[in-house]
C-alpha cells in the first residue's frame, strides 16, 4: 500500500475518532459549581487536551491495523462493499 493512502486512511480515521472521543469525560463549569467569569456554564471545566489526543491516537492505531490486517490478509476492501447506487448503462 502506498505511503500516501496509509497517510490518508489514518488521518481520515483519526479525525473521525477524535469527535467521538472529544465528550467523554467532559465535565461542565456548571456540574463542577465553578464558573469562570465571562465564560459560559457549559463551557469544559479543565479540558485535557493531552489525553484527548493521546486516547485518538491509539484507538486510531488499533483501528487502522484492524484495517490493514482485514484488507491485506483477508482481502475484505472497498470493492467488497455493496452497491447502493444504480448503474446507468
Amino acid at each position: 500500500m502506498p505511503l500516501l493512502t496509509v497517510v490518508a486512511i489514518f488521518f481520515i480515521l483519526w479525525w473521525t475518532v477524535l469527535f467521538i472521543v472529544l465528550p467523554l469525560g467532559y465535565r461542565s463549569q456548571a456540574e463542577d459549581g465553578e464558573i469562570t467569569l465571562g465564560t459560559v456554564e457549559s463551557a469544559p471545566a479543565r479540558f485535557r487536551g493531552g489525553r484527548v489526543l493521546m486516547l485518538t491516537t491509539v484507538i486510531s492505531i488499533i483501528l487502522y491495523v484492524a484495517y490493514y490486517l482485514a484488507s491485506s490478509y483477508f482481502g475484505v476492501g472497498i470493492a467488497n462493499l455493496p452497491n447502493i447506487v444504480p448503474s446507468f448503462e
